[in-house]
């Protein structure tokens, strides 16, 4: 039975069904932070110095496996009741990340990654997609997209800190134990909330409904600005993703305390943006404001470049703490109302293949700027390295520019 209040006057706060749901989001991003944390300190076991190589591989493996399979999920959403899939999802995600402390070679680890992240491109794209249709109130999705922005800035910001203190008492195997549980507590909470099964496609093709979200994207002028805006947050976002950690203990001399204060005023940025943003949204298009934030990204990159071709003094310290709560911002603006975009730009049975079309070109966005970050600045160094991704965000805010036409309105 499909259960739907369309009242106007439903609160996000008072729908058990969300609420639900997002516990269980929330669940399930602790729970992958958890993971991250313990598959570095695995391969270290596994690899010793070889470690980086594992891990960068492993992380490579999951961009592409986000970007292949996101789509192919979509496709098929609309086929099986997605409550049992999203519980289907989450026990696969249990399984995998249990068989981790198991594995005694390297290529065990990449299997159960592959195993474990395809899980993750289904879930996420079927669970953003199945919010427009338990909060059909405007308002209330505003909401519920700024709650899910918070928790992932949240979960970037805190799982590393609940990793440490588990680790000051447990060993690191017991990482993905925790993490099993997560996701099974996940799935329970999928269980009890009422999710209605998606509008049927008319698009009875394999070829048709695995494209279909790629040829809405590239149809529509707001979603083909979208995609270039996903390029300048890759662009900026890899910097900080990848590049905090050397820059701060190499470039500026500083300790891990720094590290971690360096990626949380990125992560305050973010924050800050996802709970002022609701309102504001109430007031200005979606446009305004995710090029308002991607100029920010913009500014944010470009003042990183001029910082890392300075080689001294004391200013550069709070000169880059700022910059990186203004990529934060940026970063906030950009992708807390794209969620709004997607809903109006596809209909009820096209809406799961707009959204993995979403979740798998993002992504293919960061698989081109990781390799960046990492691969060019650590030949070339931070300058050079930075000024290459400066580009892919100057270059995304100037084609979302143009491609999003300034008459598009919210209708």
């Amino acid at each position: 039975m499909i259960v739907r209040n369309d009242s106007p006057r439903a609160s996000l706060f008072g729908n058990r069904d969300y609420w639900h749901l997002f516990g269980a989001q929330v669940v399930a991003l602790f729970g992958t932070g958890l993971t991250t944390v313990a598959l570095g300190l695995l391969a270290y076991e596994l690899a010793g110095e070889r470690a980086g190589a594992v891990l960068g591989t492993a992380l490579a493996l999951k961009m592409v496996v986000y970007v292949t399979i996101a789509p192919v999920a979509g496709a098929f959403a609309d086929r099986v009741p997605r409550r049992a899939l999203l519980v289907t999802l989450d026990s696969v995600r249990a399984a995998s990340v249990l068989a981790l402390p198991f594995v005694t070679e390297i290529w065990q680890v990449y299997v159960l990654i592959v195993v474990l992240q395809s899980a993750s491109a289904a879930f996420t794209p079927t669970f953003q997609a199945v919010l427009p249709d338990i909060l059909p109130d405007e308002r209330d999705y505003t909401r519920a997209l700024s709650a899910s922005q918070l928790a992932s800035s949240m979960e970037t910001l805190l799982s590393p800190m609940l990793a440490a203190a588990l680790l000051s008492v447990l060993s690191f195997h017991w990482l993905f134990t925790g993490t099993t549980a997560g996701f099974l507590v996940s799935a329970l909470l999928v269980v009890t909330a009422r999710v209605p099964r998606a509008r049927r496609s008319a698009r009875t093709g394999l070829a048709d409904r695995l494209s279909a979200g790629a040829r809405i994207f590239l149809t529509t002028p707001r979603l083909r600005g979208v995609l270039a805006l996903n390029l300048a947050v890759a662009g900026a976002g890899a910097m900080v993703m990848v590049n905090t950690v050397n820059y701060t203990r190499d470039a500026l001399g500083r300790g891990d305390a720094d590290v971690a204060l360096l990626l949380g005023a990125h992560g305050a940025g973010t924050i800050l943006v996802a709970l002022a943003l609701p309102p504001v949204l109430d007031r200005f298009p979606e446009r305004r404001i995710m090029l308002t934030g991607s100029a920010a990204l913009c500014t944010g990159v470009v003042a990183a470049v001029a910082l890392s071709s300075a080689h001294s003094g004391d200013w550069r310290w709070p000169a880059v703490v700022l910059v990186w709560a203004v990529v934060g911002t940026g970063t906030g603006l950009v992708l807390t109302p794209i969620g709004r975009v997607l809903r109006r730009s596809a209909d009820d049975a096209d809406r799961p293949a707009v959204f993995a079309a979403q979740f798998s070109l993002s992504h293919a966005c960061w698989l081109l700027s990781y390799p960046i970050a990492g691969w060019l600045v650590t030949a070339s160094g931070f300058t050079r390295g930075w000024l290459a991704l400066s580009l892919l965000t100057v270059v995304g805010t100037v084609a979302a520019t143009r491609l999003w036409p300034r008459t598009d309105q919210p209708g």
